[in-house]
């Protein structure tokens, strides 16, 4: 090979390498890179009448550069994201309207700043409404927790330490024959108290039927439901509603009084329903539809869901883990 070539040949390659490097620190330096974008998000919308309400929002990588999701609105469970799009300067995905109950694609729009993200979208009247959020804390601890004095939160007799969530919602809350009931389906019913981590033992029963749920820290619904004989399913008894589905199906036909152990540590929880390990040891991802807030940092009440069925429980015992 003469001169001419292998300097031409060793241009060709220098060019190439200068090329890479660009690139790589460009990509580095890009706020919109797909790296800024993977997370978990904890989300606030402001609606059109101004009030708010908490939501969260998963993005993953799907192979070298697919972006996917999960977004949690301020009901129900995660909805699938089949694609993030993604440009110089934002990013859009889009839930479908079965998902809403509505005739239109409700379509998100935001960029990243850091560790904080913005954007809007519609309601169900296609008003535009705005959202931020944080990057979600990961919780992680250290070690199981060292149990504390347990707490009796219901003491048999009446409502002491509770209170309803809503102040313009019939409460259906009452005390009959030792047993928390909600006779009049309306209101959720919440601790005046507020927790971290903690073991709870509860002890509950339902008429035939009959859907309700446990939010710990106000924030994520185990779910209480007359599935006897299902198959598991996340949105069904002894699942974290929408997220983790139990190994089996443990619940006791309506009428019959049956138990929850849950331990709760960070984001890790492990749900014993009626005696047996239906989850162990899982991390709950985000925020599960009906929360208080999106504030997962943060200490929370323990609430009963009371908006869907009739529900009783005789014993409500948590014991903080420090």
């Amino acid at each position: 090979m003469n001169t001419f070539f292998r300097l031409r040949l060793c241009g060709s390659f220098l060019a190439i390498l200068l090329s890479l490097t660009l690139t790589h620190i460009g990509h580095a330096n890009d706020p919109f890179a797909p790296q800024n974008l993977v997370d978990r998000w904890d989300l606030t919308v402001t609606g059109a009448d101004g009030s708010t309400y908490p939501s969260w929002l998963e993005i993953r990588l799907s192979g070298n550069s697919t972006l996917v999701g999960s977004y949690v609105g301020q009901f129900g469970s995660a909805r699938p994201i089949s694609k993030v799009e993604r440009t110089l300067n934002d990013f859009r995905f889009v839930v479908p309207p079965q998902w809403e109950k509505s005739d239109h694609d409700f379509v998100f729009e935001g960029s990243v700043d850091g560790d904080k993200m913005h954007g809007h979208t519609t309601d169900e009247q296609g008003r535009k409404i705005s959202w931020h959020g944080v990057r979600a804390p990961r919780l992680d601890r250290e070690g199981p927790g060292v149990p504390q004095q347990s707490i009796e939160l219901f003491n048999g007799t009446d409502l002491s330490g509770w209170k309803p969530m809503f102040d313009n919602v019939p409460n259906g809350w009452i005390v009959r024959n030792g047993a928390l009931r909600n006779d009049k389906p309306g209101n959720n019913l919440m601790t005046d108290a507020t927790f971290e981590d903690f073991q709870l033992h509860v002890e509950f029963r339902y008429p035939e039927h009959s859907n309700s749920g446990i939010y710990l820290r106000g924030r994520y619904e185990v779910q209480i439901e007359d599935n006897y004989g299902d198959d598991p399913e996340s949105h069904k008894i002894g699942g974290v509603y929408g997220f983790l589905t139990p190994s089996i199906n443990a619940g006791k036909s309506a009428g019959e009084w049956q138990t929850y152990d849950i331990t709760l540590r960070g984001r890790v929880i492990t749900v014993v329903l009626n005696g047996e390990r239906v989850i162990d040891r899982q991390i709950i991802p985000g925020i599960t539809g009906g929360a208080i807030n999106s504030d997962e940092g943060s200490a929370g009440p323990l609430y009963i869901q009371g908006d869907h069925g009739p529900v009783e429980f005789r014993k409500i015992t948590l014991t903080p883990l420090k």
